[in-house]
């Protein structure tokens, strides 16, 4: 099933008298249960691009449709819904909230949702355990290290169950070897059906997803797979 549908999709943002034309063009398709590397040098349009699809933000032209749906047409708190229940976020700096511990930090989503705490509390506890936090649970983001921090922010990406995450250098402030494992975290999510789309300048991460969508000047320049990717 087609998940992602992006035509002629133009990002244009105004600097002074001058315009930057963040992303050009761009159009793609991307299948149910993939898993893509967006790759390209810095300034390229790559978290532009992730951005749009996450729906947070707004193309100045062209057509997204998500699922079928055409979400460049909904309001903003149509896209906050469709945010909500289907996409997962997963950032460089992990986004935790400081003065909330790693469950309360997880079960953040579905406070929002309106999940009543009798639902919330199994769960946030499923969570935890799954994603090796079971002894962290109390623990606030200054209190964890930078890779239990990274799995916070896959736990709470991934509570509501989304149909797609999107990973923002998801590994960039972790040494190498917690990298590996937060990759493997993603992987694992990705073999389960969810579709994985991950920002990277790493060209290791980049070489193990399936799919590589090249970036450059706003343009999409490359789509390759990973058999023609593997000879590239």
């Amino acid at each position: 099933m087609t998940q992602i549908e992006l035509s002629a999709i133009e990002r244009v943002f105004k600097l002074g008298d001058s315009e930057v034309h963040a992303l050009h063009a761009v159009t793609v398709a991307i299948e149910a249960g993939e898993y893509v590397a967006v790759m390209g040098p810095s300034g390229s349009g790559k978290s532009t691009l992730l951005n749009l699809l996450g729906l947070l933000d707004r193309p100045n032209g062209g057509t997204y449709r998500l699922e079928g749906r055409d979400v460049t047409t909904l309001t903003a708190d149509e896209q906050a819904e469709v945010r909500r229940n289907r996409i997962g976020f997963v950032f460089q700096s992990f986004h935790l909230v400081p003065r909330l511990t790693a469950a309360e930090n997880i079960a953040l989503p579905l406070m929002l949702a309106g999940v009543p705490p009798a639902e919330r509390g199994p769960r946030v506890a499923e969570a935890l355990k799954n994603f090796g936090l079971d002894t962290r649970a109390d623990h606030r983001p200054d209190e964890l290290s930078g890779g239990q921090r990274q799995r916070v922010a896959i736990a709470r990406a991934t509570i509501m169950r989304p149909a797609m995450i999107l990973a923002d250098e998801p590994t960039g402030n972790l040494d190498r070897a917690t990298g590996q494992d937060v990759t493997a975290l993603l992987e694992s999510l990705n073999a389960s059906g969810v579709t994985l789309i991950v920002v990277t300048h790493d060209p290791v991460m980049g070489g193990r997803a399936r799919r590589r969508l090249m970036m450059e000047d706003g343009a999409l320049v490359a789509d390759l797979h990973a058999d023609a990717a593997s000879t590239a």
